[in-house]
């Protein structure tokens, strides 16, 4: 009988400190990533930064430092969206 509690206990410590943060991390990105607008800031995973200039349904085009560089990547390329804040030194 110890063992199948000390077991569930296990499986409850599991649950809430790896699977169930995981899952809230994911629906946050995902909220992220379907609420991005014209003249939002992002960062994505590879590290480029840029304002996004157009919104289609499974992709985002970015626009790119002062050669006005245009990308078309998929929405889950996104990784962070900055605040106008960001720009002067504070990111949030």
């Amino acid at each position: 009988m110890e063992s199948i509690i000390l077991i569930a206990v296990m499986f409850a410590m599991l649950y809430f400190f790896m699977i169930r943060p995981e899952n809230k991390r994911k629906k946050e990105a995902d909220n992220l990533r379907s609420s991005l607008t014209v003249g939002d800031n992002v960062l994505t995973i590879g590290g480029i930064t840029g304002t996004v200039c157009a919104v289609k349904e499974g992709t985002v085009v970015i626009e790119t430092g002062a050669d006005r560089v245009r990308l078309e990547m998929t929405k889950e390329s996104i990784a962070t969206r900055f605040t106008k804040d960001a720009k002067s030194g504070e990111s949030k």
